[in-house]
């Protein structure tokens, strides 16, 4: 078996992506009526200082840790768009999966990456990853890429809406104690679409967390 099913997350993902409309490139325009789900959602305060986070993730690109062990890879596979908001904003929304995975290795839903790059019902949908992950008693390994990457943002230009496809068919679940990769054959449940609503933090400069999480599971047009 290569990933286990999280009860908890359900009511936040699979085909609640349909709530959201279509996604464009960063050069699409929105209408007053063509509003992001979540766009007012409050933030809260990251635990670790921000810097700008336009520049190319590293180990440390808001002055917060999202680094992860050798044998557990997320490749990025997608171009910055030409809108320095939302270019921001797919950078930190990338951190966020990254967070959400560091919090994983280390066993705790509370590290600073968290905290830093989430707020609302994002924090409490990367909690329910983790903790599902650490109750169970395992991590991940493996290669996990995200493509196909658009971006939308809010008319009131403090939200943008993050959209792509994951391919999992290389990540696997590992045991913690025995350190047993737990595999199964390739499959279409492979594929998920995620829709991640990036606000843009008040007081930090160029620091965006995700605020909404929708996943669309199984998804086909990602294979």
């Amino acid at each position: 078996m290569k990933r286990r099913p999280l009860p908890v997350a359900a009511a936040l993902v699979a085909t609640a992506a349909l709530l959201l409309t279509a996604c464009g490139s960063g050069d699409d325009k929105t209408s007053d009526n063509d509003k992001i789900a979540g766009a007012d959602q409050g933030t809260k305060t990251p635990k670790e200082s921000a810097s700008p986070s336009g520049a190319p993730a590293g180990d440390k690109p808001d002055g917060v840790d999202v680094s992860l062990p050798e044998d557990m890879d997320l490749v990025f596979d997608w171009d910055q768009p030409k809108d320095k908001n939302e270019a921001a904003a797919m950078n930190d929304a990338a951190n966020f999966v990254r967070a959400i995975y560091r919090g994983v290795n280390k066993r705790t839903a509370n590290d600073a990456a968290v905290t830093a790059y989430s707020t609302g019902e994002g924090l409490h949908y990367a909690k329910t990853q983790i903790n599902s992950r650490v109750d169970g008693g395992w991590t991940a390994t493996g290669t996990r890429r995200h493509y196909q990457a658009t971006t939308r943002s809010a008319p009131n230009g403090k939200s943008v809406e993050v959209a792509f496809c994951v391919d999992s068919s290389k990540f696997y679940g590992k045991e913690v104690k025995t350190e047993k990769v737990l595999k199964s054959k390739p499959s279409i449940a492979d594929f998920d679409y995620f829709k991640i609503v990036m606000v843009k933090f008040p007081t930090g400069d160029g620091l965006w967390q995700a605020s909404k999480v929708f996943v669309e599971t199984k998804a086909e047009k990602c294979r």
